[in-house]
């Protein structure tokens, strides 16, 4: 007889599996678990033979629903300082490209992550992490580029992996090489992408420190020909690629991003019909970050309709940073997500879990399917809707991450 490690029942199950019923969802379900992996989920009543008597571990649920762990695909979880000034610089009518032009924004952020310790960003980011968590986290993206220099640049993404460590979550690290142009070459574009290029990035992919690489792609930030420079040394070291695209103009981020086939393009509020279709015919998700459309009062809607259209993969996302997304829950920009872009609640948790995961190229976690990793959100609600309809509220009793349970920290 098989020994599983774990058997959750009485359980309602969002599988959110594509197809079949909304959030694929399974009534009075069950889950085996073995080696951290889904061994079984369905139907409490087709459960193999005897599995209630071999697993090692019953929990039982109470009818609770469980869902795929959530996933945070877009984050700048570690930096120094904070950026209250630029907030309230922005309610007195200043705009972000304004305060950027200025040497504030990401500027801000760059000089008080280059003084801080590495003590002192995973101190910050933990902080941060922790709420996250508490609200069924269990997969978080995190990019660096608050420090535009070789050293902090490292000293963020070692912060970033020693969060991993720290507490039970998944971590994927970006190298946000080309965020913005440090003070110190201010006129000197070239030598800087040519640093980010040549020294920066090979330094962090033969360390092994990164998963991806980012850019900024923006007439604040850098260029078409600079990113895609950028993205060729990416490509040649065998790194997916990721793109902040079409934030605050239409300048083809969308389009870049398909043409180096990235994992996803993300903002892209001012993507047009061309750039969407580009993002459906190479497989790049569009990844949704309300939470900063908000916190900027930005009035210029991402084209969902047009993405629905052209099925693109539609992943929802916090952009947690100290500048233009302050937030700590993935629930409030599911919520969000719903509100100012439309999306009904199936799709803004699709967008928290299965494609979520796809654009951080993952294909083990996202969904509630035998094979796949178990990490696991269980919640205290009626219907799975509720993860978006409620604003601010608590909703985790607790997590598993590879089958291990991770109880609420309230």
């Amino acid at each position: 007889m098989t020994a599983w490690d774990r058997l959750v029942e009485d359980c309602r199950i969002a599988t959110m599996r594509e197809g079949g019923m909304a959030f694929g969802a399974i009534d009075d379900g069950a889950l085996l678990i073995s080696d951290g992996c889904i061994a079984f989920v369905g139907a409490r009543k087709d459960l193999p033979s005897g599995a209630a008597k071999s697993a090692k571990q019953t929990d039982r649920l109470d009818g609770r629903w469980v869902t795929p762990g959530l996933i945070d695909c877009h984050t700048h979880m570690v930096f120094g300082g904070d950026r209250v000034a630029d907030f309230e610089a922005r309610l007195k009518g200043e705009s972000y490209e304004d305060i950027a032009r200025r040497g504030g924004g990401i500027a801000t952020t760059v000089r008080a992550t280059r003084s801080a310790s590495e003590a002192q960003l995973v101190s910050g980011a933990s902080s941060r992490l922790g709420e996250m968590k508490r609200n069924g986290l269990t997969t978080i993206e995190i990019k660096s580029g608050y420090g535009l220099d070789r050293e902090t640049e490292f000293r963020m993404l070692l912060a970033a992996k020693e969060l991993a460590r720290k507490h039970t979550i998944r971590v994927r690290t970006t190298y946000l090489g080309l965020h913005a142009l440090p003070a110190e070459f201010a006129s000197k574009r070239t030598a800087y992408v040519e640093l980010v290029v040549n020294e920066v990035l090979p330094a962090l992919a033969k360390a092994k420190m990164i998963d991806a690489v980012d850019a900024f792609m923006e007439p604040i930030a850098f260029t078409a020909d600079e990113v895609a420079t950028f993205f060729r040394a990416a490509k040649k070291l065998g790194l997916p690629v990721k793109l902040h695209a079409d934030q605050l103009s239409n300048g083809g981020g969308a389009a870049l991003a398909a043409e180096f086939q990235a994992l996803s393009a993300d903002h892209i509020e001012h993507t047009d019909e061309a750039g969407v279709k580009a993002l459906a015919k190479a497989g790049t998700v569009a990844v949704l970050l309300p939470a900063a459309f908000l916190f900027l009062r930005d009035t210029h809607k991402p084209p969902v309709e047009l993405l629905r259209k052209y099925k693109v993969p539609l992943a929802v996302a916090t952009d947690s940073n100290p500048g233009s997304s302050p937030t700590v829950s993935p629930l409030i920009a599911m919520h969000l997500a719903c509100v100012l872009f439309g999306l009904t609640p199936e799709e803004a948790l699709a967008g928290m879990t299965r494609h979520g995961a796809r654009a951080l190229g993952l294909g083990d976690v996202g969904t509630l399917e035998q094979g796949k990793c178990a990490d696991l959100a269980v919640w205290n609600v009626e219907q799975p809707a509720e993860l978006a309809y409620w604003l601010g509220r608590s909703l985790c009793e607790r997590a598993y991450v590879a089958g291990v349970p991770r109880m609420s920290e309230r």
